[in-house]
């Protein structure tokens, strides 16, 4: 797909300018700006070869990720108590995807070990897990 010169400098001169009118531009920028957009419009419909799967780099290292008191994401940082929530909502992965990409253990944790151990504790406090007797 080719575009007229006229066309090009009409599409240029009208997204520059929706640009400039929405956001502080610098007098040295927008030649910088004009020749970035020119050569967005020049390349439109051109195919290119699809970028090379780059490493997955996590957020923090696999080893510092697991603490007492909570898991840290590796996509994205955040300190979590329960990350399986987390990963399904916002990146729609399940522990075990998660656990696949990141190259985890089957045995990585998906909820940090204190509150898994308070959980534990006040389950076992309420009874839940144990038998009920005949007279129930």
């Amino acid at each position: 797909m080719t575009i007229e010169f006229a066309d090009l400098q009409s599409l240029t001169a009208k997204v520059v300018a929706a640009y400039v009118g929405n956001n502080t531009v610098s007098v040295h920028e927008l030649p910088s700006l004009i020749h970035n957009v020119q050569a967005a419009f020049r390349n439109l419909g051109e195919d290119k070869p699809a970028p090379a799967k780059s490493e997955l780099v996590p957020a923090v290292s696999i080893k510092k990720s697991v603490t007492p008191e909570y898991i840290i994401c590796l996509e994205d940082g955040k300190k979590l108590k329960m990350l399986k929530r987390h990963l399904k909502t916002v990146y729609d992965l399940s522990p075990d995807e998660y656990r696949a990409k990141w190259s985890l253990p089957p045995e990585y944790p998906m909820v940090a070990p204190n509150y898994a151990k308070a959980r534990s504790e006040m389950a076992t406090k309420l009874g839940l897990g144990r038998k009920r007797s005949a007279a129930e």
